[in-house]
């Protein structure tokens, strides 16, 4: 059985938001000098969390948009805006709007639980990601897609678990060389996405639709 392309689109948008190898990064200096099993539980936690907030905003996000009156191809294409500036910062390997600050990494490196401050928010479900799981689930065409969508987010949350649970090998494996191809690479499809988002959003627009 073959993917649509509505749910390849979909896998390659919501992988590359949600960036398991830059998550396993700087998840990996964040734990450094903890107990693997330690790690392993904050990996964990952190993945389980950040996975049940993308998926209700996936299932809820057309509700609250329908409640606040924004229309879909008005929200396609502002998180289209949104994904091409995260896709301009992977791209040019600067932080994404899905990476912490230094202010937020230092707060992180406090004594105290790390899971849902920075890992699952916004490190894993961050604003790039969240709008992603909205905006390809509005693009489902029936019930058969709407589910595949929900398997193709946890599909990527189980990679970014076991990107985290491999952090030390991938950074040693790939180095900063490494990791900026990835996130160069990463940032051009994403972009292209980004601007098919905004293309979709306008061809649905009243103004246009005649």
């Amino acid at each position: 059985m073959q993917l649509s392309p509505n749910l390849l689109s979909s896998f390659i948008t919501l992988l590359v938001t949600i960036g398991p190898i830059e998550t396993a990064v700087v998840f990996a200096s964040l734990t450094a000098g903890s107990h693997r099993s330690g790690r392993i539980s904050l990996a964990r936690r952190s993945v389980l969390i950040a996975t049940v907030v993308l998926l209700l905003f996936a299932l809820a996000g057309g509700v609250v948009l329908a409640l606040l009156h924004i229309s879909l191809p008005a929200f396609r294409v502002a998180g289209g805006v949104l994904l091409f500036l995260q896709a301009l910062t992977l791209t040019f390997s600067s932080p994404g709007l899905s990476s912490i600050s230094e202010g937020e990494r230092r707060e992180a490196e406090e004594p105290g639980d790390i899971a849902v401050f920075p890992l699952a928010f916004p490190l894993i479900a961050g604003p790039g990601s969240l709008s992603a799981a909205v905006l390809v689930m509005g693009r489902a065409q029936g019930v058969i897609e709407a589910a595949g969508v929900l398997v193709m987010i946890s599909a990527c949350a189980v990679l970014t678990w076991l990107a985290m649970l491999a952090a030390d090998r991938l950074v040693a494996l790939l180095g900063r060389t490494g990791a900026d191809v990835i996130g160069r690479v990463s940032g051009v499809l994403l972009a292209a996405l980004a601007i098919q988002f905004i293309f979709d959003g306008l061809a649905a627009a009243p103004f246009v639709a005649r």
